[in-house]
């Protein structure tokens, strides 16, 4: 189950990065994370920036509403989202998620 917990004024959600992928988007859950894959290499904060633009988008807010609230120079993250709940970021997320997923053939 994706960890994310309530903090004040916002959320914080655990991610699993994979930079340098050959496009952009989010993959599902590995463990208790949100794995993501950005296009970007990991040089100059590069990726850290495309991963906070692709949440941005993903979940309806601004970009500067997302922070790294630890994880800055690793592949497992945890992202600070300023105004949602938990909750919230839950059911955007799972929505997301479930949008990206194929449809099963009968």
């Amino acid at each position: 189950m994706l960890s994310v917990h309530a903090t004040a004024g916002g959320s914080v959600v655990r991610v699993r990065v994979q930079p340098g992928a050959s496009r952009t988007g989010l993959v599902g859950i590995r463990g208790d994370a949100l794995q993501v894959r950005v296009r970007a290499k990991p040089v100059d904060e590069a990726a850290n920036r495309a991963l906070l633009t692709l949440l941005a988008e993903v979940l309806g807010v601004r970009s500067s509403a997302l922070s790294i609230a630890g994880g800055g120079h690793a592949r497992d993250k945890r992202i600070h989202v300023e105004g949602l709940t938990a909750d919230a970021v839950r059911q955007r997320l799972d929505s997301a998620l479930c949008v990206d997923k194929p449809t099963p053939r009968d």
